[in-house]
């Protein structure tokens, strides 16, 4: 069980995004996270326990950016940890992924993609879906091509919100039947999915 926010606008996307996930602590949950793109790259900030603890480092980091994706997770791959906390990223630390749903074929996903030199650092099964939209972006492919063939890879029901440096002003977000809201204001956007 999880909750996904995603917000891109004018506005610091840091502090939406925790307001966000205080608004999904209803749920359940024991860890979570934000990516937010600064102009110096993302910034990646994960805690366990409450999101108070996330608030309070991502007040310390003050982050500027105006585009960022936030989760929270209750474990369900995965013990509960930093490590396992949501966004995750591909090798590269270019492409990250917040998910709601189960990749019920991330055991043989993981198992190719670490044939293929990906190193994981988590135990889940979203990490996957970084992963392979990196190993699709080094055959060449653009990234919407990655993205797609990934997805054709991916078994199971999720919605997703993923960034990716390259293009810092995009979120892009997919759903398999878990839900998933846009919210379209002036010259501002929001997603969300629990």
């Amino acid at each position: 069980m999880c909750g996904i926010v995603g917000y891109i606008g004018g506005k610091r996307a840091a502090e939406i995004l925790v307001e966000g996930l205080h608004s999904l602590e209803y749920r359940g949950y024991d860890s979570a996270g934000i990516v937010v793109i600064e102009k110096s790259g993302a910034v990646l900030t994960r805690r366990t326990g409450h999101v108070t603890q996330l608030d309070e480092a991502v007040v310390a980091a003050n982050l500027s950016g105006t585009v960022g994706i936030g989760h929270t997770r209750w474990a369900t791959h995965g013990v509960p940890s930093e490590e396992n906390a949501h966004p995750h990223s591909d090798c590269s630390g270019t492409t990250f992924v917040v998910h709601n749903g189960i990749i019920e074929n991330h055991r043989e996903l993981r198992a190719h993609l670490v044939e293929s030199g990906h190193i994981f650092t988590s135990a889940t099964d979203t990490e996957v879906v970084p992963h392979l939209i990196e190993y699709f972006l080094r055959d060449g492919k653009t990234f919407d091509d990655a993205l797609i063939e990934a997805l054709r890879m991916i078994r199971g029901a999720y919605a997703l919100a993923i960034l990716n440096t390259a293009e810092p002003d995009t979120i892009y977000v997919t759903k398999m039947s878990s839900p998933l809201v846009i919210g379209i204001g002036d010259d501002e956007h929001y997603i969300a999915s629990d």
